[in-house]
């Protein structure tokens, strides 16, 4: 059963993988902005020294002391990693950081409020329950307790009470599910709460400014029986319950979104149950005063893949960075786009982007259309 599951999971991202490649550049709007090599208040983005791994599916989470956290991923084929490193912004170089406890793809990292990263669930081949910490004044990983449902896929949400959600995902058997828990840091427990009212894989989950988590879109079921969401839900950590909220105006899985600075949440690209084929390039925003989402115009790009490379710049802005092959600024006073002057040559699918505490961005890895995992870093500036 373990090698079924196995080598289903990895199937399912090589057929993703192929049909990357027309989705992400056929719908490439070309504008004299982008032959021009980008807009002049856009800012640009410039390749920096590469990591010493390739990665793909990893995560990257900004540290206390203003480094970055990069850990696991896939570097192709079942080649999930257990290595990490950190990235150091005053040397725009990447050091290892030794290795976590498991290799892991798929999973996800949370800042906690004492400076250590929770690492948790994923996939190796098997699911994961295993969870662990990494602590930047050791430099050490250590196992955590055990998630209640080994998951990958997921999302994770920090609350403000200092727990963390953790949603949906897939699991052992290949099952989606709609069940999801809290880490509690005071105790290093993990325990259930309330569930979805869909099962959910690439679905996101955005902390609202009143401290609900809004849960969008996403799937569950393979092809041709796949069934994508339009629907969105939120949780109520008072009550450790979820609820119906507004439907999108379209249905999306392998999306983005990103808390706005006027507390609204900007949903950007995914795609429909042909997987990438095309991806979108439209986008909405919910508001949580009304409960509604409202189409938000089109970016120049289509994207999908793209979860955690959205960032909230200094400027109120929106940096987009993942599954394309440029790299573009929402200004959500005027709903429009443009193209940061710079190329990362291929459509980063599965990369991530990091803000760093002086306002730059920092993308890395990434995948694209046939197989080839990036070690490749760069750095957004406006």
């Amino acid at each position: 059963m373990r090698n079924t599951n196995m080598r289903r999971f990895w199937l399912a991202l090589l057929l993703a993988i192929v049909f990357s490649a027309s989705s992400c550049k056929a719908n490439v709007v070309v504008t004299n902005d982008e032959q021009a090599g980008g807009v002049r208040d856009a800012g640009s983005v410039n390749s920096i020294r590469s990591m010493t791994t390739k990665r793909a599916a990893h995560t990257a989470t900004l540290l206390p002391d203003g480094k970055v956290l990069v850990a696991g991923g896939f570097a192709g084929g079942e080649n999930s990693l257990a290595s990490a490193e950190v990235f150091d912004p005053a040397t725009s170089t990447f050091a290892s950081a030794g290795n976590m406890n498991a290799s892991r793809a798929g999973h996800t990292a949370t800042l906690l409020p004492d400076g250590k990263v929770l690492i948790a669930g994923g996939y190796n081949g098997s699911y994961l329950a295993s969870a662990e910490l990494y602590d930047p004044a050791t430099r050490l990983f250590t196992p955590a307790s055990s998630l209640v449902t080994a998951r990958s896929g997921h999302a994770a949400t920090l609350l403000n009470n200092g727990k963390v959600l953790l949603a949906g995902g897939t699991g052992v058997g290949w099952t989606f599910l709609a069940d999801a828990e809290l880490y509690d840091p005071s105790t290093n427990t993990f325990t259930a709460t309330g569930s979805l009212t869909s099962p959910r894989e690439s679905h996101t989950a955005t902390l609202l400014a009143n401290g609900k988590v809004l849960i969008v879109g996403g799937h569950r079921g393979r092809r041709p029986t796949i069934t994508i969401y339009a629907s969105a839900e939120i949780y109520d950590p008072a009550t450790g319950r979820f609820q119906a909220t507004g439907n999108m105006t379209r249905i999306r899985q392998k999306h983005e979104a990103i808390l706005l600075a006027d507390r609204r949440v900007l949903i950007v690209g995914g795609a429909d149950e042909r997987d990438g084929r095309p991806a979108y390039t439209s986008v909405e925003i919910y508001n949580p005063a009304t409960g509604i989402f409202t189409p938000a115009g089109n970016m120049n790009s289509a994207r999908y893949k793209l979860q955690g490379t959205a960032v909230l710049l200094n400027n109120g802005k929106v940096l987009i960075a993942g599954g394309a092959n440029r790299v573009e600024v929402f200004d959500p006073a005027t709903n429009t786009f443009s193209y940061a002057a710079g190329n990362m040559e291929t459509p980063r699918l599965f990369a991530t982007a990091t803000r760093l505490q002086n306002g730059q961005v920092l993308i890395t890895g990434g995948y694209h259309d046939d197989n080839n995992v990036s070690s490749n870093a760069w750095i957004y500036r406006t």
